[in-house]
């Protein structure tokens, strides 16, 4: 083989290399992924088709595993549920009350927390406290300071005695009441989380930005609408997204505070109809329950596109 020959070779003999280098990478990338698909197909995406399949069996009796049909029958029956139309109505007061005015709350409080300079870690861990306490305990604690007995009216009434208002029953009183609790419980629990994640993002912040500003003679609201609003944008969007997901996903709170028979004290959610109908006093109904399941999946994932595509044409402007 001539000089010219092995030289007009060696170019394709990288290429060749390359390629197969390429897909020897490829190879050891979904190696390494092996293990994480293999979890995330058998605790995820099988519990998610085997719902999917009760939720079309009519009857599905679990002790026998059997049942008399498959149909739409599951879905028409909970969606006519009094029930259950009870749980989707608390659940969107719940989330459309807590979470625009706990992201509102979280960003006052981190703005003010970034302005401070002494003792600003001491305020940072006074907020957080509520987020590593025990959700149940505090739930305790919400319903003695709430709740009317034949022996006390409880904290909150004595305030409202203050100013000639009350006494009201907040736990066993009027749904007005007990939602006012339910909303405030909720976001006094998810507020320091919130707090945490804004507080960084404002701490991200370059200053540079802020000096240029008022070089400029730039008023403080100025600023904030044109120069923090946008740079903790995605962070808010984030905050919004998984409060929306938390707030529908809304359980253990409501049971920390009207105890386990939610559907009496008429503060169910559609995660805690979904319990009652595998677990409660109605328990026994595995179909019902994945219906409900898997129309709770459809509306999370929904409002989450909706909320994904929103934050991108706000992020492109």
């Amino acid at each position: 083989m001539s000089v010219q020959q092995d030289t007009k070779l060696q170019p394709a003999k990288a290429r060749s290399n390359a390629k197969l280098l390429k897909k020897l990478n490829a190879f050891k990338a979904w190696l390494y992924l092996l293990p994480a698909l293999v979890f995330l197909g058998i605790f995820m995406v099988y519990p998610l088709i085997d719902v999917l399949v009760y939720s079309f069996e009519e009857g599905y009796n679990s002790a026998s595993q059997t049942s008399f049909g498959t149909g739409w029958f599951n879905y028409a029956y909970v969606l006519h549920d009094p029930y259950f139309l009870q749980a989707v109505k608390n659940t969107f007061i719940i989330v459309i009350i807590t979470v625009p005015l706990s992201t509102l709350l979280a960003l006052l409080i981190s703005l003010a927390l970034n302005s401070i300079k002494k003792l600003k870690e001491v305020f940072q861990t006074i907020f957080f406290l509520p987020y590593v306490t025990n959700t149940l305990a505090v739930g305790l604690v919400f319903m003695i300071m709430f709740k009317k007995t034949p022996y006390t009216d409880g904290l909150i009434n004595m305030i409202l005695a203050i100013f000639k208002r009350g006494p009201v029953d907040f736990i066993d009183g009027p749904y007005w009441a007990k939602m006012f609790v339910m909303c405030f419980y909720t976001i006094w629990v998810v507020l320091p989380f919130k707090v945490l994640i804004l507080t960084s993002a404002l701490a991200s912040v370059d200053e540079v930005y802020y000096k240029a500003a008022k070089i400029d003679g730039t008023s403080r609201f100025r600023m904030f609408t044109h120069i923090t609003l946008p740079m903790i944008s995605p962070m808010i969007f984030y905050l919004v997204i998984t409060g929306f997901i938390g707030a529908f996903k809304a359980y253990s709170d409501e049971v920390a505070i009207f105890g386990t028979n939610l559907n009496s004290a008429g503060m169910n959610t559609i995660v805690g109809y979904v319990y009652d109908m595998l677990y409660g006093d109605s328990g026994g109904y595995p179909s019902y329950a994945a219906a409900a399941a898997l129309i709770l999946f459809a509306i999370v994932f929904t409002i989450t596109v909706v909320n994904l595509l929103i934050s991108k044409k706000t992020s492109i402007r």
